[in-house]
């Protein structure tokens, strides 16, 4: 992002925002000097990420349909004893404090969904399920075991976020009445010149139709999961091929709105949208866009007023962005309040217009020192101190985001029943609101 001072930057003071916390359970009266013993469900991609980020602890299991990945976890790490399914792990649940989930957005419910039931503290990767759905049952059965939880928005612990919550929360840029977030990501059905332009490396127009050998190391049955059987093909593997398809992600909306979105969601204490709708090229059966836009409408929150946000992802960008009225960063967060401008991306922000809010004092309030986003969880685990970004948090943002692909979907501005997780103007949202899982499989 272009023209940001060291001046505007250290005018930001840290501040923290409320969220959905709640107090998750103490480990076994353990103290910080104590270790917690972690089972990890994925090793590889991701999941090695978010191994490396937990290695300080003791690491007692490793689980993952790749037994390449597994070995290579399992070198680091040879006095974890190893699985291939998420679900005999838990047959030997007694071992583990807590669950670290990994895998493909498709298995990510599931996975939780067992490590919630046995009473495990879970930090789970975004987003937190693969529909709207499993979303609330997650949310739900999280309440129940109260234990601690966090949603992978590694973003959300770094202190620009914490700068900019303050700024908007403290009335620097006045009510804010609309939000732009954009980002340049342009994975998912578009065309082969479209794919050169956004340095997509896959390219695919449709389903293929041929079926190829999976890779020795690959359990493919067990990878599928709850998805429909597709025979195998390396348009879905490797990661992050699958997030393209409907059967096991959701598009760039609710991969990288989960942490883009984060931000105005936060800020602006918003929960879940009245109305939400889509455009975009006519949608795919099986494919998630590579460019769409969204547009959120939200209710009064206590004091805030009613509020419109606006989403865009690959080539579609906000009116004020295309007329070069603000810098030209690839992808951001705005906020418009009736006083003035925010502008942010993940590591800085500014006020704009630059010159009104030269002189401007920082927000008038202190937090303590933040901690890692997985330093958190860890710490959570161990005092029963809240995470920021636990399931009920990310739950709540995990369904808002999936509604903008609902509606684009359906190809119709729909009306969003909270309450009863149900679109009152399309009775065919259920479908997607509610997926149908392969026989054997069971949330």
């Amino acid at each position: 992002m272009k023209r940001f001072t060291r001046r505007h930057f250290n005018r930001a003071a840290l501040a923290a925002a409320g969220t959905f916390a709640s107090a998750p359970a103490f480990l076994r009266g353990q103290n910080l000097n104590n270790k917690l013993n972690i089972a990890m469900i994925a090793a590889g991609g991701r999941g090695a990420a978010n191994l490396n980020s937990v290695k300080s602890e003791n690491i007692v299991a490793l689980c993952d349909v790749n037994a390449k990945a597994l070995e290579q976890a399992g070198a680091k790490h040879p006095q974890a004893k190893k699985y291939r399914d998420f679900r005999k792990l838990f047959d030997d649940a007694s071992a583990f404090d807590a669950v670290v989930v990994s895998t493909c957005e498709h298995t990510h419910a599931f996975a939780t969904m067992l490590a919630l039931r046995a009473g495990k503290h879970v930090y789970c990767e975004k987003p937190l399920t693969h529909g709207i759905w499993e979303a609330r049952q997650i949310r739900e059965a999280a309440a129940k075991a109260k234990v601690a939880t966090q949603m992978g928005i590694q973003i959300h612990a770094g202190a620009n976020y914490h700068q900019v919550v303050a700024l908007v929360q403290s009335g620097a840029i006045g009510p804010v009445r609309e939000a732009h977030v954009w980002v340049s990501r342009a994975w998912g059905l578009q065309s082969q010149d479209a794919a050169k332009r956004n340095h997509d490396i896959v390219y695919v127009a449709d389903r293929p139709k041929e079926a190829q050998n999976p890779p020795p190391f690959l359990d493919w049955d067990l990878w599928l999961g709850p998805a429909p059987y597709r025979p195998y093909n390396d348009v879905y593997f490797p990661g992050p091929k699958w997030y393209r398809w409907w059967d096991f992600g959701s598009g760039t909306m609710s991969d990288l709105g989960s942490h883009w979105n984060d931000l105005p969601f936060w800020a602006l204490k918003l929960d879940a949208p009245l109305t939400i709708s889509a455009k975009g090229p006519p949608p795919h059966p099986d494919i998630a866009p590579a460019s769409m836009s969204a547009t959120y409408e939200y209710g009064p929150r206590g004091d805030l007023p009613p509020v419109i946000l606006h989403w865009y992802q690959g080539e579609e960008k906000p009116e004020i962005w295309k007329a070069k009225a603000i810098p030209q960063c690839g992808n951001g967060c705005l906020f418009i309040g009736d006083k003035g401008m925010l502008l942010s991306d993940y590591d800085k922000h500014l006020l704009l217009p630059e010159k009104q809010f030269a002189d401007h004092p920082p927000a008038n309030i202190e937090i303590p020192k933040l901690l890692e986003h997985h330093a958190e969880w860890i710490n959570a685990c161990k005092t029963g101190q809240p995470t920021s970004a636990n399931f009920d948090y990310g739950g709540r943002l995990t369904e808002a985001n999936h509604l903008a692909n609902v509606a684009y979907r359906l190809g119709k501005k729909i009306e969003w029943d909270a309450a009863n997780l149900r679109v009152t103007n399309a009775p065919e949202a259920e479908r997607i609101i509610h997926r149908a899982y392969r026989k054997g499989w069971a949330l």
